[in-house]
Parts: C-alpha cells; sequence; structure tokens
C-alpha cells in the first residue's frame, strides 16, 4: 500500500511563514528520498499559524525543488475560483513536470467567513460547486462539447499528461459526488472520524465505481497520525489536541483548529452557531502500534493508498513522524508482513 503526505506549513512557535515554507520544502525532499507516493499541500486563508494560502505557487517550487514524487493540492477551493483559470494554471504545472501533478478539489472554504467574502468578491453569479467541478473537468480533459457555450476554448498549455484529479470530503454525499463526476475521492478521516460514515462513504464510491469501470478512480483516506520512539511519547505529543466545529443556523457545518477561531467564525458568519468541541481523530504510537492501526484500516477497506497528515507544531518532531512511518512500513515488509 502507498503512503502519501498532506502538509499545512505549520508554523511552529517563533517561526515566521519563511521558516514554515522552507520546513515544507525539507519535508518534502525527505518524502521523496523514503518512498512516499505522493506530496501535497493546503489552502488555507487568514490562519496566522499556517503559510499556505496558495498551493499552485509552492506546488511550482517544490517541482523545482524535488526530482520524482508526486506533488499537489490538497486541496484548492474551488468555489472561490474560475474552473478555467484553475485548470490553467494545473496545466502549465503538468506541463512543467509531466506525471507529477495532482489536483486535489476541496469543498470548504479554507477560512473564515470574512476571507470568503474577500476571495468571492466581485465575481459575479456564483455556480454550484458541482457546476464548477464539471467545468474543471472538461477544461483539464479539453472536452467541451459542440453545444457548451465554451465550446474550442483551451485551458493553454494542453499538457501531455494532465493532472489527476481528486475531490476531498468527509461525507458519504461528497464521495458520491465525486464518483458522479469521474474525480478520485479523498475521505478526511482526521475531520470526521464516524465509522458509520465512512463505511457509507465508501459503499457508494464502490458502487459508484463498479458503473464506471472505463474510469480508473481511487478511494483514498486522509489520517492524522503521529509516530514517535514509544507510545508514551506519542501520547505527550497529541495531548491537547481538539477539533471545533462550527454549526451553522443554515444546516453547514465548518471544521476549525483552535477555540479562539471557532469564536472568531461565529462572529463572523452572522447568524447563529453551535460550537462543538470534539478529541482530535489522530493515531499515535510506536512503530508498531500505529503500523498494526494502519493495517488493521486497510484490511477493513482493501486501499490502495493513504494520505498522512501530523499535526504536531515543532517541525523536528513533525519530521521524525515522517521518518519513524517510512519504517515501519519498512520493516513490514522485511518481516514478510504484507498490507
Amino acid at each position: 500500500m502507498r503512503l502519501s503526505i498532506l502538509d499545512q506549513s505549520v508554523m511552529g512557535e517563533q517561526e515566521t511563514a519563511t521558516d514554515a515554507l522552507n520546513n515544507t520544502v525539507t519535508l518534502a525532499q525527505k518524502a521523496e528520498e523514503l518512498g512516499y507516493h505522493r506530496f501535497w499541500v493546503s489552502e488555507h486563508h487568514n490562519a496566522e499559524n499556517l503559510a499556505g494560502s496558495a498551493p499552485e505557487i509552492l506546488i511550482s517550487h517544490l517541482l523545482a525543488k524535488t526530482s520524482s514524487i508526486r506533488l499537489g493540492s490538497g486541496g484548492v477551493m474551488l468555489q472561490h475560483y474560475s474552473p478555467y483559470k484553475v485548470a490553467e494554471t494545473f496545466n502549465l504545472l503538468a506541463s512543467l513536470a509531466p506525471g507529477r501533478v495532482d489536483l486535489g478539489v476541496g469543498k470548504a472554504p479554507g477560512g473564515l467567513p470574512l476571507s470568503t467574502k474577500a476571495l468571492q468578491e466581485g465575481g459575479g453569479a456564483p455556480k454550484e460547486l458541482w457546476e464548477k467541478l464539471i467545468d474543471l473537468k472538461k477544461f483539464i480533459r479539453n472536452t467541451l462539447e459542440p453545444h457548451e457555450p465554451f465550446f474550442g476554448l483551451k485551458a493553454e498549455p494542453v499538457p501531455r499528461e494532465p493532472a489527476e484529479l481528486f475531490l476531498l470530503g468527509a461525507s458519504a454525499s461528497s464521495a458520491k459526488l465525486a464518483g458522479d463526476l469521474g474525480y478520485s475521492f479523498v475521505f478526511a478521516q482526521f475531520i470526521n472520524n464516524q465509522h458509520v460514515i465512512l463505511e457509507e462513504a465508501f459503499e457508494v464510491f464502490s458502487q459508484v465505481q463498479k458503473r464506471k469501470k472505463s474510469e480508473n478512480l481511487s478511494f483514498i483516506l486522509a489520517l492524522s497520525v503521529i509516530v514517535a520512539d514509544s507510545d508514551e511519547e506519542a501520547r505527550q505529543l497529541i495531548e491537547n489536541f481538539k477539533i471545533y466545529k462550527v454549526h451553522l443556523d443554515s444546516g453547514r457545518s465548518f471544521t476549525v483548529a483552535s477555540a479562539e477561531q471557532a469564536e472568531l467564525f461565529a462572529k463572523q458568519a452572522k447568524e447563529n452557531v453551535r460550537i462543538e468541541i470534539q478529541e482530535a481523530n489522530i493515531i499515535a504510537g510506536s512503530k508498531k502500534t500505529v503500523r498494526e492501526q494502519l493495517i488493521q484500516i486497510q484490511t477493513i477497506y482493501d486501499l490502495d493508498e493513504m494520505i498522512i497528515l501530523s499535526p504536531i507544531p515543532k517541525f523536528q518532531d513533525r519530521l521524525k513522524s515522517f521518518v519513524l512511518l517510512s519504517e515501519a512500513m519498512a520493516e513490514m515488509s522485511l518481516s514478510n508482513e504484507s498490507f
């Protein structure tokens, strides 16, 4: 089974954005050295401790700093942007590095209501996300049909091998949307760890795959993982990690990383909200402990790939966690265990 990495360019204590971005470069290079399959970067807006607000720019830099690992977005928040512009950007990236670029699309806004308003200002009549996903795929694959208004328009340059497409989500409805529209799906278990919902999403996507045998679509699980020298050390690293879910009266829900962000979200939303605090969904322990848990998950869902996020703020501990995870998988192979 392949392992990949999602990095958020976290600014640790007393670190600058430059420090965080340099750490992302170092981690991408180490991931390539260790044999990780993909390295994705995220999109967050107006987040004081996260430096990654423009994944497409960071991906371009990472492509120049690495040679073989696949690089992509986890993900571009398409609701804010023109599908045509996103397609142009990722076609250019895919032309710079054929066969190495992924385009993961996120459904969340990637920030609080005020940043969402600023990003969408002057954008004209908004389209539904599903409409934008259809347009984006057609621009990426150059499959516009004669009856469509943009027929004849190409998102130049047209690459020899276009970016691989993924939709990110944490629900069965997102999994169905991905499958119906021909996107591989990444279920964010680190946001939603309800087994019933994960199982429903997996089943829904599997049923769509059976109907669409011509499209080679993947179901990938995104997990938050911390590996340390011992279970006790890992437990110390995950102390005080919480998830804050903001539920709006309109029916929408968003996940933020701190109580301060939750309160600010409530203030900016200008509607009644309910804030729910949950324990963070983190798999943590020694190499042996984490390996056993990942094997168990893979066995249940017959996964080909997992994408790993590490929430550790201190970079050296985060880097060490990914090194230990790689060693755990290598040791499993040497002992003739297998996924």
